[in-house]
């Protein structure tokens, strides 16, 4: 249970307490993400939901919901997008294009992404909250903790010999991703009501995403970086979001 433990710790500001920290646990909490993603996943419906409910507009419930979503997992992701967007955005070799990602500054192709990623997010929310489609939305949050394995799984080496990327990368094998794609596309099916296909959809598309995402990262840096997971979960929640957000 030390890799769940780690998991929450790392990707939640819920206390996970103190397990020790080596490559054995740091793969078994990749492994254990999309659990923490379905938790994150049902508070995040939970309060969309309610906001709904107590009378707000759609699109300020959405607006809430993603800031709390960002305050619950400490904005780490989002961090990870800006850096990675950065990183390849300056074209640079790869140790260059490494450095730039350390780079505490958000150059404009971070503040960019974040603003189209973010509004992306607050408008699918609104719009799913208004029709009621909970269930999309937790899809959608447990979809971007579910390739997390897949940029770490074996055959890509770490960018850096320090940090995140070193502790997981190559340690998971290819199968683990898809096995969690696979159920939540199972799931999925009752995002949409009177359109099964379309919850499937999303997490598939979602699915395609990271895997361009991985390979792109791998070639350009080198390897897998702590960021490019952060880049993979919002891709996944927005376009699983987006998709699940189509039709009456």
């Amino acid at each position: 249970m030390s890799g769940l433990r780690l998991a929450l710790s790392w990707l939640t500001v819920l206390p996970g307490g103190s397990p020790v920290v080596d490559r054995r646990v740091a793969g078994a909490a990749i492994r254990w993400a999309p659990v923490v993603g379905v938790l994150l996943g049902a508070a995040t419906a939970g309060l969309l939901a309610g906001l709904i409910t107590v009378g707000a507009p759609p699109l300020l419930a959405g607006l809430l919901t993603v800031g709390a979503l960002a305050l619950g997992t400490r904005g780490m992701h989002l961090d990870g997008l800006a850096d990675t967007t950065d990183g390849l955005g300056s074209h640079a070799p790869p140790e260059r294009a490494l450095a730039v990602m350390r780079d505490g500054a958000a150059g404009p192709f971070a503040v960019v992404t974040l603003v189209l990623v973010l509004g992306t997010q607050v408008a699918a929310l609104a719009a799913l909250g208004g029709v009621g489609r909970w269930v999309a939305v937790g899809v959608a949050v447990a979809a971007g903790r579910a390739g997390f394995a897949w940029c770490c799984r074996r055959g890509v080496p770490a960018a850096r010999p320090e940090g995140l990327g070193a502790l997981v990368a190559g340690s998971q094998p290819w199968w683990v991703s898809p096995l969690w794609w696979t159920a939540l596309a199972a799931v999925a099916v009752l995002a949409v009501p009177g359109r099964p296909w379309q919850g499937p959809l999303g997490v598939l598309v979602a699915a395609a995403l990271v895997m361009v995402l991985s390979a792109h990262t791998a070639r350009r840096f080198g390897g897998v970086a702590g960021d490019v997971l952060g880049a993979a979960s919002e891709l996944s929640v927005t376009a699983v979001l987006v998709v699940l957000a189509f039709g009456p």
